[in-house]
């Protein structure tokens, strides 16, 4: 059975920084590419970024740079690093299984994703 868990959110004031981490089990980590998304209150999914098995990765543009995704095939654990936050970052934050994972706003079909952790950012 596959398993993703999230952890690594929490309050943070605006300008801050977190590290956001996902383990992985019950699959061959190392085979599979890996991408975090989000959901802010009252939106649909948003695609952050992901990184394929090789480690090769790609951002969201309106980013900016201010995150960065990476990945430790030995911990099977994908990280997000999250830096100047602001309030327009606050949601909940989930790392799925292989990339191509949203279609209109919602998980495509089949798609495995983790519960999320929550990401609050004050001004």
């Amino acid at each position: 059975e596959v398993q993703l868990v999230e952890s690594g959110g929490g309050r943070v004031q605006a300008g801050g920084s977190l590290r956001l981490s996902c383990v992985a089990s019950g699959f061959a980590f190392r085979d599979h590419g890996m991408t975090w998304v989000r959901q802010r209150t009252g939106k649909g999914l948003e695609w952050l970024a992901d990184i394929s098995q090789s480690g090769s990765t790609d951002h969201a543009n309106f980013l900016e740079g201010r995150f960065r995704i990476s990945r430790d095939n030995s911990k099977s654990t994908v990280y997000l690093q999250l830096n100047g936050l602001t309030t327009e970052d606050t949601a909940r934050y989930y790392c799925a299984k292989d990339t191509f994972v949203i279609t209109y706003g919602a998980w495509a079909r089949y798609v495995e994703h983790g519960q999320g952790t929550q990401v609050t950012v004050s001004a």
